[in-house]
């Protein structure tokens, strides 16, 4: 007897509703805010949430003096969220008129889109910032600094896609990896997004309370959305050692726990609508991304990825101090391990898998880590940039550059239960 259409695995609609709920899961993950469905069937709709979108060419700010594409097909994403206050008034602080990338992500989709990496760069990390040209024309002057001043200074002087323009230079001058594209999410937005979602769950171990920033939370499972679901992951004071490296587990927590909320909530096309439309008028892209049909083919790209194949990192760290005793707010990048991370996504290695290595190199240019000894990592003496495993240029190798490098181990994953250890 024949199957019924309705239930038949290969009938278009079967198919349809399949590959929608693959797009949202990922939609939902790389990063929450790389947000895009095929829900916008009605030309209307389609005009709408297109226009939303903010979009910059930034290539002549970028300039011609850039790291190579080394895996074609491979792309790079850096998703930066703005502490920006512009129209907030003065419900995020008083006096506070400078934009900063409070969160970046640089999140790496693979060639054969079977894996991603979403790899969270401290705010704190002491680098150094190149020349970067603003929208204005203003230059501004190379300078060690905090990763996140990069988009202070961009956006001083020519608003956040100055901001983002800045913020690539200098994360492609630190880690050798070629960025392709770029996402600003603000706090407007992060807010509106979860309150489309109607929440997202969390789980503490302990009561989290701070009165200055409205949150009491007793311990257990909560549904946050809006002003709490952003108190929640900008919170340091009153969880954990109140760092800016225990908030960024807690952000990649929500954030998983994020895309396993839009894949269950977003096949209703009214929370759908909702939350594409809260997502598109909150992003700030590139030209390459910046029209609906470009974000949406992005996102069918990896419509098979496994969630437990996306995989949240930190950059390997320590604190600055280890060099500079007065220094014990900031951090340097731990060396060997970060410039392999890098030189990973470089060169489209999964970072989990085992890889054979001739020799281990450390960027001596980044102005971070690179350039101190590490507490906890054996010193290289290479300048060669973002080769992670794979490079065979050392000129003075470490007394390990023969053993291979060991597999990543994920904080974070897709797939992973969300609860906040604290």
């Amino acid at each position: 007897m024949p199957s019924s259409p309705a239930l038949d695995d290969a009938s278009p609609r079967h198919r349809m509703m399949r590959r929608r709920r693959r797009t949202l899961r990922i939609a939902g993950a790389v990063g929450a805010v790389v947000l895009l469905s095929g829900a916008a069937t009605a030309y209307g709709v389609y005009q709408h949430l297109d226009s939303n979108i903010t979009s910059a060419d930034i290539s002549k700010q970028l300039g011609g003096d850039r790291p190579a594409v080394v895996a074609k097909g491979a792309e790079n994403i850096l998703v930066l969220g703005s502490d920006s206050r512009a129209g907030t008034g003065t419900e995020y602080g008083a006096g506070l008129t400078t934009a900063q990338s409070d969160t970046m992500l640089l999140v790496h989709l693979s060639a054969d889109r079977k894996w991603a990496a979403a790899v969270s760069i401290p705010r704190d990390s002491w680098v150094s910032i190149p020349s970067c040209t603003g929208t204005d024309g203003t230059t501004t002057t190379p300078r060690q600094a905090k990763i996140n001043e990069a988009f202070t200074l961009g956006s001083e002087h020519g608003g956040t896609a100055s901001g983002a323009a800045c913020s690539i230079k200098t994360v492609e001058a630190a880690t050798g990896v070629h960025i392709d594209h770029f996402v600003v999410v603000d706090f407007e937005g992060f807010k509106d997004m979860t309150t489309a979602l109607g929440g997202v769950p969390v789980c503490t171990t302990e009561p989290v309370v701070d009165p200055k920033a409205n949150l009491d939370l007793p311990a257990g499972q909560h549904e946050l959305e809006g002003e709490q679901a952003l108190a929640f992951v900008r919170e340091r004071h009153a969880i954990g050692d109140g760092s800016d490296l225990g908030r960024i587990n807690r952000q990649q927590q929500f954030l998983a726990s994020m895309a396993r909320t839009a894949e269950s909530e977003l096949t209703d096309p009214t929370a759908m609508y909702g939350f594409l439309d809260a997502a598109t008028k909150s992003i700030t892209t590139d030209s390459g991304l910046g029209s609906l049909s470009a974000l949406a083919s992005l996102a069918e790209s990896v419509k098979s990825l496994p969630p437990s194949q996306l995989q949240f990192f930190t950059v390997p760290n320590h604190p600055r101090s280890d060099v500079v005793k007065s220094d014990t707010a900031n951090v340097l990048w731990s060396e060997p391990q970060a410039n392999a991370l890098f030189g990973d996504l470089e060169h489209d290695v999964d970072p989990t898998a085992a890889s054979p290595t001739t020799s281990t190199a450390t960027s001596t240019t980044t102005g971070s880590a690179a350039q101190q000894p590490s507490a906890s990592a054996t010193p290289s003496h290479s300048t060669t940039k973002g080769s992670g495993h794979h490079s065979t240029t050392t000129t003075t190798p470490s007394p390990s550059a023969s053993t291979p490098a060991a597999p990543l181990t994920p904080s974070v994953t897709g797939a992973d239960e969300a609860c906040t250890v604290t």
